[in-house]
């Protein structure tokens, strides 16, 4: 009986330590929108789970971090259709962070509304603009006389219909928890115009003092860096460090540099293999060529 009961105290311990030592992690709010349920996808993928603290902007999620107030962001940095998320981009060049995890979430749009609220009578459709953009075609085929209002998040315009009257016939383009949350019906499922359409997440946190990018482990490398745009060839020459020693770049992105007209900084996402020591050779030859470069890790990439 003893032995059970001090079992029993174990296990409570462990969980309250657990439950102590919980990491926080800022992610763009409000509950419902995509970037919680990519948020709540990610946990579930994980041993060690994140408590979720929400922020209205992502410059405040990663502010959060810098200013040790949580303990990593979860920040979406690229949309399938619609592009770069140019102030995650933006603050990771001109931060100190690290990229330590990226999530690549489908995109699930629906269309919901109140009880009693039937597809035939929607007269006013609420949701972010890019749900909008992304379900273009499928509104002009199937509500093409209906008002398509912007909202600031899908989970604000599950919020507005949820507070309608049925008779005011309105609906929200949304993910099916926002709608939920809200108390909402489901009109319509997976209304996107492209099923292929996909978010990606990166968890950031702070550089540690003693950072190796050596020693971290993954499947992507990702380095930001400013090069002279005023030498002719010299992005051709920082890619051809990359080509001459088979290192695949999945993707190269520009920012203005915020400093002068002309001036540019790069993103490139490079891929991880085994012959890990020419991608550490090919960063430190294109570091030589910059004017400056960061480093920001070798990370997994999670595909839910």
């Amino acid at each position: 009986m003893a032995s059970e009961i001090n079992y029993a105290f174990k296990v409570i311990f462990s969980a309250c330590e657990e439950l102590n030592f919980m990491e926080r992690m800022g992610i763009l709010g409000p509950r419902g929108t995509h970037s919680e349920a990519a948020a709540v996808k990610l946990n579930e993928t994980l041993i060690k789970k994140f408590e979720l603290v929400i922020f209205k902007e992502i410059f405040e999620a990663l502010n959060a971090v810098e200013e040790n107030k949580v303990d990593a962001a979860f920040v979406p940095v690229e949309n399938s259709l619609e592009g770069s998320i140019n102030i995650t981009l933006d603050t990771l060049a001109h931060s100190d962070f690290i990229v330590t995890r990226e999530l690549i979430y489908p995109v699930h749009n629906f269309l919901m509304a109140r009880e009693g609220v039937k597809l035939s009578n929607v007269k006013k459709i609420f949701s972010h603009s890019q749900p909008i953009s992304q379900c273009r075609n499928y509104l002009r085929k199937n509500f093409p006389n209906a008002e398509i209002i912007s909202t600031p998040s899908t989970a604000r315009a599950a919020e507005m219909v949820a507070n309608s009257e049925i008779a005011e016939g309105y609906a929200a383009i949304c993910t099916e928890r926002g709608g939920n949350l809200n108390g909402l019906k489901t009109l319509a499922k997976e209304i996107q115009d492209n099923t292929a359409n996909r978010t990606r997440f990166l968890e950031v946190r702070r550089r540690p003092k003693n950072f190796n990018v050596c020693q971290m482990h993954g499947d992507k490398n990702l380095i930001i860096c400013q090069i002279d745009g005023s030498k002719p060839g010299a992005l051709y020459e920082v890619l051809g460090e990359f080509a001459r020693r088979n290192v695949n770049m999945t993707r190269i992105e520009s920012r203005p540099a915020r400093t002068e007209l002309g001036a540019y900084i790069f993103f490139f996402d490079l891929e991880v293999d085994n012959f890990r020591r020419l991608l550490f050779e090919s960063v430190e030859a294109v570091r030589r060529k910059s004017i400056w470069l960061k480093n920001l890790g070798i990370f997994p990439v999670i595909r839910v």
